[in-house]
Parts: C-alpha cells; structure tokens; sequence
C-alpha cells in the first residue's frame, strides 16, 4: 500500500480522529474477543474477532500515531454515568458491540477521501459486528440457561395424567428447576396452550422450561429449548429453527450416538434407561456399570433416566451419578411438593 502523508490529508485532525478510533475498535474487539474466549469457548468467534483486530492494526498507520501529540485532546477524560451501570455480560456485550460499530463509521467517513483501502475494511467489519453482537447475546442467553442445568441436578419430564397443571405448580414449589413437557397427544392448538400456561409458570419459579419432540411447539411457546429423541429433527436443523439461544438435549443410550450428540452441538443430553422403566418397556436397562463407562468422559450436563426413584437415588450417588430425570416417581406422588423436596434432598445429601 502506498505511504501516506499528513499533507495529503486536510489536516492532522483526520489522522488524530482516525488514530484514536482505530484504538476504540480494536479495544472494543478484544473485550467481544476475550468474553467469547474464556466465557463462551467458542474457538469460532475468537478466531473471527482475532482476524478483524489483526486487519485493523495492520491499517493502524505509523503516520496516524504520529498525529497524537500534535493536537492536545481537551476533552481527554470525559465519562459517562452509563458506563458504570454495565452489570452483566450482556450489556458489556451490547456497549462494546456499539463501541467497535461507532468507531468503524467514524473511521469509514474520515478515511474515505485519502485511504479508500481502509475506508472498505472498516465498513465490511462494522456491517459483520451487527450480526456477531446478537451471536454473541444469543450464546450468552444459551450459557445462562446451561448454568442452570449444571447447577441443578434433579430434571423432571412430565406425561399425560389429570391435574397436570397443578402438579407442575407442586412440582416447581418443591424446588424443582428443570421442567420437560411432552406433547404426544391431543390437538396442536390445545397443546400449544398448555404449553403456554407452563412457559408462565416456569417464568414465575425461574425455571427451565423444555419442550420435548415439538420444535414448532418450543418455538411458538418461546420455550428455554428442546429435547430430542434419535428418530426425531436433527441438531443441525433444530438449530436452524430456535436459534444459538435455546438449548438442545439429546436422548442417547449407547457411544456412538453420545459422540455423534456432542460433535454435532447439543448442550446437554439423557442417557438410558438406566433400570428397568414403564415408559420405556421395550429398551433394555443399561444398568449403572454401563452407564459409567459410557459417561466417563463427557465434559457437558448429562441426566441419568429410565426408572430412577427415590429409592435408588443412594445406589446411583454411590456410583458418583448425580444428576437425575424422573418421571412417575415425581407425577404419581399424593404430595408431589414434599416428594420433590425429598429427592433434591436425596441428591444433595453428601452422606
């Protein structure tokens, strides 16, 4: 690229401008850079935020620079009550997404008469920020709800019985924060709206609220996610559909289909049967030495199913399987409430 000189340019003010906005974008990059890094692990976005910072400094000119002492800055310390009110990832996503975007427009319109090179990059990254800033909330939204799923270790997944609703409501009461919905029967148009009157109560009890099977359900109600069986819409496809910000759960029951889970981007999965079951009548129990070898390492949540009660809660603890999905041991129960407050205990018990 050709060597520029400041008499090219109308005066040193334009270098000084584009000199400190070349600093505000990179700045602002490297903070979008590190929160996908170290918060998210997305090998994807650091490699994306990396590559845009690396262009700009390579159009940082030395002839810029220079342009700093030349004007004195008097408005050089000025802030602004907002920028102490960022108290959470997703506004300093959101601030430092419209820091980099500010100073790329700024960059375009002052570089436009002298360096049309630069003036290109600057619009190309700052048109690319606006799609990776809602990337970004979305995965912070996605980790939010997984951090639920780490830090709860009972699920309950629901099947068809009178005085569902309420049963739910006992449910979430006993502490319950993982709420699955099956919708096997009935019109759409009902199970839509039982499924709206659940998404309101998990809201209440700030639980999560999954829809089993139903992506067109999960996506109409604004459900917290999925979750999907082997014969049912693939990852790559439901994803398509909710979003980064919704979480996928996956039933598995053997390695190849745990691998094949996780490569393809599920955020957490439920393995079994682990004992014999009900609602499962035609899959052969696991049983728990299975289910550890199958287990052992996999790095997300991960939910043992397939008839677990209270009763076998200290078998599987002492096998170090800790997190649960129940299904009739929770719905059959007279106090559904107490039951629940029962095995959370159980879970939690470190004797």
């Amino acid at each position: 690229m050709k060597r520029l000189n400041l008499k090219q340019l109308e005066d040193q003010r334009i270098a000084q401008i584009l000199d400190a906005n070349l600093d505000r974008a990179r700045e602002g990059l490297r903070v979008l850079e590190d929160w996908a890094r170290f918060a998210l692990g997305r090998r994807d976005l650091v490699k994306t935020f990396k590559n845009y910072r690396q262009t700009l400094g390579k159009h940082h000119l030395k002839i810029y620079k220079e342009s700093r002492n030349f004007i004195n800055d008097q408005c050089a310390g000025l802030s602004h009550p907002e920028q102490f009110k960022r108290n959470n990832a997703s506004s300093i996503i959101s601030s430092n997404a419209a820091r980099v975007q500010e100073a790329l427009r700024v960059i375009e319109e002052f570089s436009r008469d002298h360096n049309q090179n630069l003036c290109r990059i600057s619009s190309e990254i700052r048109y690319e920020i606006y799609n990776l800033e809602i990337i970004l909330l979305e995965a912070q939204k996605n980790y939010s709800l997984i951090k639920i799923l780490n830090e709860n270790d009972l699920y309950f997944i629901t099947f068809d019985t009178e005085n569902l609703l309420e049963k739910i409501k006992n449910i979430l009461e006993g502490g319950v924060k993982i709420i699955q919905l099956r919708c096997k029967k009935g019109k759409d148009s009902d199970n839509l709206k039982f499924a709206l009157k659940v998404r309101e109560l998990c809201d209440t009890f700030g639980a999560l609220f999954i829809i089993n099977d139903r992506v067109d359900i999960a996506l109409a109600c604004n459900a917290d996610g999925v979750h999907l069986g082997q014969n049912d819409m693939d990852i790559k496809s439901a994803r398509s559909i909710l979003g980064f910000s919704k979480i996928i759960g996956i039933s598995a029951s053997n390695e190849l289909d745990i691998k094949k889970a996780i490569q393809e981007g599920c955020d957490y999965l439920g393995i079994g049967p682990v004992f014999t079951t009900t609602t499962k009548k035609e899959k052969i129990p696991l049983g728990i030495e299975t289910l550890k070898s199958l287990t052992k390492d996999i790095s997300i949540p991960w939910f043992a199913i397939g008839g677990i009660k209270q009763e076998n809660i200290s078998l599987l603890k002492k096998n170090n399987i800790c997190k649960v999905a129940i299904i009739t041991d929770l719905i059959n129960s007279k106090k559904p409430k107490e039951k629940a407050i029962m095995i959370i205990n159980s879970l939690t018990d470190e004797n």
